[in-house]
């Protein structure tokens, strides 16, 4: 088996079909499978072997698509990076996975400091001045455009695929052949998605959301998939109708910009199908996107770890709020803190069984032991489950914070903020917002006499992390509450952005 052999049976059944849609270009699948064995043949003429890892530092451009199914065909294995990830975070997981190529853009590279990287022995520059490096579009087209992909084990590693974690450093979930293959058919099964079907493609594709539930799924079907840089408002609007979208996936804030957005002069009457991922979806957006669209938000549930899906809000029988029922050949339980399987209706942590549960992660053997358990991996999700066999999601065991999809850990962001001469202590925790879901605050305890600013933290914490790891909103106290211990009691910190969120009318979300 190998995940790329998709691309290859789109090329012998539809080679005339449109595989990818990028701005003025587009790719049918007999082009796009060429353009992938001419990777797969210039990444081996480089020296990539069998189980190698290639880092893929990119937006969404086809290049991505490209070199991920190359990478794949030979049977090294893809590590996909956040675009938004700054250099000393980019070194980590290149020396993590111990990477020995990445492809990235002329911007991107500004992000990596090749001394600081000793095993990286290529350079592939996508887009823009390759300067001292190779360019990728020159180094392909010299390279044969016939290639098999290579056959793989069940649980030959396929990806890696970064995550931050509680200690404050990024993990890589590792992911097999067979666990991105299992995954990828029950989605399209849920989905109930054919070749007939136009993608949206908007999310990243370094997210394993977009990588595997739309990307994989849609290539797996013989389907076309529109790709866009990013969510821009108006293009994905437009394209609706100019492309004539039947799926269109997301996160809940969007939906929720869409509902506030006056879309009346655009044509809807294409997209048959809607699905939402990577944060709970309110209740009170589902009903109001049904009222408006006669259509609702399918919801799945699923996370890095479980390639990502494990649940779905279904085919048989739709619940408002639930994440559904598990997906083919996965279990689900609801479970206490020693493990036990409680009953219907009563909280406990959502663990998950099933040929889409991750090989571990990567290079961190404790990490691997903490979440996977005689099989079953641990969420860190509360949830519960009814007498129907159907899932909701309650709470978060672990700390994250979820920012419009983003995972931020605030051990992460807190390792960075300790590192300002003036803090003494900091607590970073998500508050509710109406449309992000959650912002992350900051709360600090500075050095007496410190003239310390919250504009200065910010510029602090935009030199050495990405963007939406950076706190929304700062504040400097006295002091932060502790148990008898002296651990920080951010509990008690959530409890009272909460109280106060409830007390105060203006955040309401207006809708209509």
């Amino acid at each position: 088996m190998n995940i790329a052999h998709h691309i290859e049976r789109g090329h012998r059944i539809f080679p005339d079909k449109t595989a990818i849609i990028y701005e003025d270009k587009s790719y049918t699948y007999k082009h796009l499978d060429q353009l992938v064995n001419r990777t797969a043949n210039a990444l081996q003429g480089l020296g990539i072997e069998k189980g190698d890892r290639v880092a893929l530092f990119l937006p969404n451009i086809p290049e991505f698509a490209i070199a991920y199914l190359g990478i794949l065909k030979i049977g090294a294995i893809v590590v996909s990076l956040n675009v938004m990830l700054k250099s000393t975070e980019v070194s980590y997981i290149l020396n993590d996975c111990t990477a020995k190529a990445i492809l990235t853009t002329a911007s991107g590279r500004s992000q990596l400091v090749e001394t600081d990287v000793p095993h990286l022995q290529h350079i592939l520059i996508a887009e823009g001045a390759a300067e001292q490096d190779i360019d990728f579009a020159t180094l392909i087209s010299n390279a044969s455009p016939i290639a098999r992909a290579m056959d793989m084990q069940w649980d030959s590693p396929a990806s890696i695929v970064y995550t931050s974690g509680t200690t404050g450093f990024p993990k890589g979930a590792t992911l097999s052949h067979g666990n991105i293959i299992s995954n990828i058919f029950a989605h399209n099964r849920c989905c109930r998605m054919s070749r007939n079907d136009k993608l949206l493609l908007y999310v990243p594709l370094f997210h394993c959301f977009g990588q595997n539930a739309i990307f994989n799924a849609g290539l797996n079907v013989c389907a076309t998939i529109i790709l866009q840089r990013r969510f821009d408002l108006e293009v994905v609007l437009s394209s609706i109708s100019k492309y004539q979208i039947t799926m269109f996936f997301g996160v809940p804030t969007i939906f929720i910009r869409l509902l506030n957005q006056d879309t009346s002069k655009f044509d809807f009457r294409s997209l048959r199908y809607y699905f939402s991922a990577a944060a709970p979806m309110p209740m009170e957006i589902a009903y109001m996107w049904q009222d408006r669209y006669k259509k609702v938000i399918n919801e799945g549930y699923g996370l890095t770890e479980a390639s990502p899906c494990a649940s779905y809000n279904h085919n048989f029988k739709y619940k408002f709020g639930s994440i559904g029922v598990p997906i083919e050949n996965v279990q689900m339980q609801i479970v206490d803190p020693h493990g036990e399987q409680v009953s219907p209706g009563e909280l406990g942590e959502i663990i998950i069984k099933g040929p889409n549960v991750m090989l571990g992660y990567w290079n961190h053997l404790q990490a691997t032991q903490k979440v996977l358990k005689n099989g079953w991996l641990h969420t860190g999700d509360i949830g519960r489950m009814d007498s129907e066999g159907f899932f909701y999601i309650a709470d978060r065991l672990k700390d994250m914070i979820n920012v419009s999809g983003f995972k931020i850990y605030p051990t992460e962001v807190e390792n960075v903020i300790y590192q300002h001469h003036d803090v003494v202590e900091v607590a970073v925790y998500g508050v509710p917002h109406p449309i992000k879901g959650e912002i992350s605050k900051a709360k600090i305890v500075c050095k007496t006499g410190s003239q310390a600013t919250e504009s200065e933290i910010t510029e602090f914490c935009s030199q050495r992390m990405a963007t939406y790891k950076i706190p929304h909103n700062i504040q400097f106290v006295n002091s932060l509450p502790k148990n008898p211990t002296g651990k920080i009691m951010k509990k008690i910190l959530r409890e009272e952005e909460f109280a106060a969120v409830t007390n105060n009318k203006s955040l309401v979300v207006q809708t209509r």
